[in-house]
């Protein structure tokens, strides 16, 4: 009888682990995805496991044959690994993430109303801190626009993604501004970060996500069910509370 309760407790447990839901997502979208994580969870009852990457850190997983069950990325990402039937047609749509700024806890709030105030605000900070990512890549490219690239290259510091932005601009202890998706401001709240505000509409960069069940998830059905979950409209409520307009 031990043996066949063992047995028993054996197959319960590969059971669970295969209800795994293994997710590789976008860091900006990271508070709403989280959020739909732990409802779709105390819902169903199947754990969803979660790794974030910057958007080309996640093409390199894609392309080693990382395994998978789910993939968040943007449409434009989506439309690669659905050429390359890394994904089947179905999706669900998250919703978009801004780009904001942030300074350390405690710094007075530089004017950002306009693009001539962003850009006083820029000259007058003591450093200026954005990532090497896609939203690096924005920022880079419209302070040149702005002409301002070459007058704030010296005092500019740039990581790899956005959490290591926020950190820095935490540690900080002068005139710090930093550039982010406005979801990974709102990550680092409780940290004290303050959240300016978003970039002025003429110059701000929306980035959309979306959700796709991967051909090689190792449950389909289980896989298409939790995208579904993302898609619907309580979902979307979540996401909108975590900035993912």
């Amino acid at each position: 009888m031990k043996n066949v309760a063992a047995g028993l407790l054996c197959m319960f447990a590969s059971a669970t682990m295969a209800a795994e839901i293994r997710v590789l997502s976008a860091g900006a979208v990271e508070p709403g995805i989280r959020a739909a994580a732990s409802a779709y969870t105390m819902k169903s009852g199947d754990p969803v496991k979660i790794t974030f990457n910057t958007a080309p850190e996640i093409r390199k997983r894609m392309e080693a044959g990382d395994a998978f069950d789910v993939v968040i990325a943007p449409p434009a990402a989506l439309d690669e690994f659905a050429a390359a039937k890394k994904i089947g047609a179905e999706r669900a749509s998250l919703g978009r993430v801004g780009l904001g700024v942030a300074v350390r806890p405690g710094a007075e709030l530089p004017d950002i109303s306009s693009t001539d105030a962003l850009k006083r605000a820029l000259l007058q900070a003591d450093s200026i801190v954005f990532n090497r990512a896609s939203t690096g890549i924005y920022l880079e490219n419209l302070f040149k626009k702005m002409g301002l690239y070459e007058q704030i290259q010296s005092k500019t510091t740039r990581y790899p993604d956005a959490g290591a932005v926020m950190e820095h601009v935490l540690k900080g202890k002068g005139k710090e501004i930093g550039f982010g998706p406005v979801t990974e401001i709102l990550l680092h709240r409780d940290k004290g970060l303050k959240l300016v505000g978003p970039l002025p509409a003429d110059i701000q960069n929306y980035t959309a996500y979306a959700a796709a069940p991967m051909t090689a998830a190792a449950n389909a059905e289980l896989a298409r069910t939790f995208v579904r979950f993302l898609g619907s409209a309580d979902t979307k409520a979540l996401f909108v509370a975590a900035g993912v307009e």
